[in-house]
């Protein structure tokens, strides 16, 4: 009986790897199958006017390679509104450069925002701003963050006119170049990606809660944005592409997510402090969006997120402390995963040794946000309270 019992824990012990290769079979297919993919649609060089707003608060460092990889576009026409938030660095001066050059050719306006209103989170503003500018019949929502090929306009119009849907959003591969960025990103992402799983699924959803978008770029009618309200109707939403996405839907409006790696790319954060406090003010606040509309369980499930970091943490220590044969394999196998993650993201792959280390931070990133939850969100050198009212004050990092 003994034996029976020691073969018994054994074999459960060992399910645990047989359950990492599994993993690994299944991100395999996945990635085989992923789409659709931007490359599929054949660039659409002329059309109805864009309108390519591009909300910018304190983003010297990136406005101008944004703003002059879109001037390159081989899409026509277009004009290209920086909402310039308040901004305390020399954002504006430099938008304002790039205006006045022959290579913009009267396409770029400089928009002054105005004061941020109670209530509002500052993207919502800046973005309602800027369509209050717009004169195109398509809007194009871009982060200052991103870069773009020249086509890469061309192509998402293509997809929104042959998918005849009302928004199209892209998912781009991000940069990461600072050790920190390459040791949390990757498993930020893996956590997201197990949520959305087959954008498939996603796109055309009439499922509120299964609908997202990106918010680095969202192309879509301005019939449609006018139709859910703009960005006023969720101008009181940190996650503001994810309110925006589900409310096309409760609309009855179809949505539609594209792979466009090849066609984009965005540096979220730079450094530690960056990545903290970014996601920080999402995770909490959007994790109970994707979930199921049950009150108890979306109040629960910031407090939870954090718990599959557990099976990327808990087989390392067991080897080490133990040795037992069953931690090191599905150490190994953790480690192919992730060898084969980072090789995904274009990241060096050497990282995925400290594949522990990265999911330890996630944890931490996923309990720090739940315990602030609404209450205080700090971005952009603003500090916003649980009342929708901001101050300024520069924030370097999270406290």
């Amino acid at each position: 009986m003994p034996y029976i019992r020691f073969g018994a824990v054994h074999v459960i012990l060992w399910a645990l790897p047989a359950g990492y290769l599994g993993l690994l079979l299944l991100m395999l297919y996945r990635y085989a199958r992923r789409g659709p993919l931007l490359a599929a649609y054949a660039p659409v060089h002329r059309g109805p006017l864009v309108s390519i707003i591009i909300p910018a608060r304190n983003e010297a460092g990136n406005i101008e390679a944004c703003v002059r990889s879109l001037l390159g576009s081989t899409y026509d026409p277009f004009e290209i509104i920086v909402v310039d938030d308040r901004s305390t660095d020399d954002t504006a001066q430099r938008v304002a450069s790039i205006a006045a050059s022959v290579e913009a050719r009267g396409r770029v306006r400089l928009l002054s925002g105005g004061e941020l209103p109670v209530g509002w989170f500052g993207k919502p503003w800046a973005l309602v701003q800027g369509w209050r500018a717009a004169r195109g019949g398509l809007l194009l929502l871009v982060d200052a963050d991103t870069r773009h090929t020249p086509d890469v306009v061309a192509r998402s119009i293509a997809a929104l006119q042959t998918e005849r849907v009302d928004l199209v959003t892209l998912l781009s591969r991000q940069e990461m170049h600072t050790f920190w960025e390459r040791l949390i990103q990757p498993h930020v992402f893996v956590a997201l990606a197990s949520r959305v799983n087959d954008l498939r699924n996603i796109n055309r959803t009439r499922v509120e809660w299964d609908a997202i978008a990106s918010g680095q770029y969202i192309l879509t009618t301005r019939t449609a944005y006018e139709a859910v309200g703009t960005h006023e109707a969720v101008k009181d939403s940190v996650v503001e592409d994810l309110a925006l996405a589900q409310a096309y839907v409760r609309h009855g409006r179809d949505i539609f997510l594209v792979h466009a790696y090849e066609f984009m790319t965005t540096r979220m954060y730079t450094g530690l402090g960056g990545i903290i406090e970014g996601w920080s003010k999402n995770l909490a606040t959007g994790v109970p969006k994707m979930m199921p509309p049950w009150p108890v369980f979306r109040r629960v499930a910031p407090y939870l997120m954090w718990l599959p970091s557990l099976f990327w943490i808990v087989p390392p220590v067991l080897w080490l402390v133990g040795g037992w044969p069953w931690a090191g394999a599905t150490v190994m196998l953790s480690l192919v995963i992730w060898l084969f993650i980072y090789r995904l993201e274009r990241a060096p792959v050497g990282y995925a040794l400290l594949y522990p280390f990265g999911a330890a931070m996630v944890a931490y990133i996923m309990i720090r946000s739940a315990i602030r939850g609404s209450k205080r969100i700090e971005w952009r050198g603003r500090v916003y309270s649980s009342t929708g009212q901001a101050t300024a004050g520069r924030v370097d990092a999270p406290p």
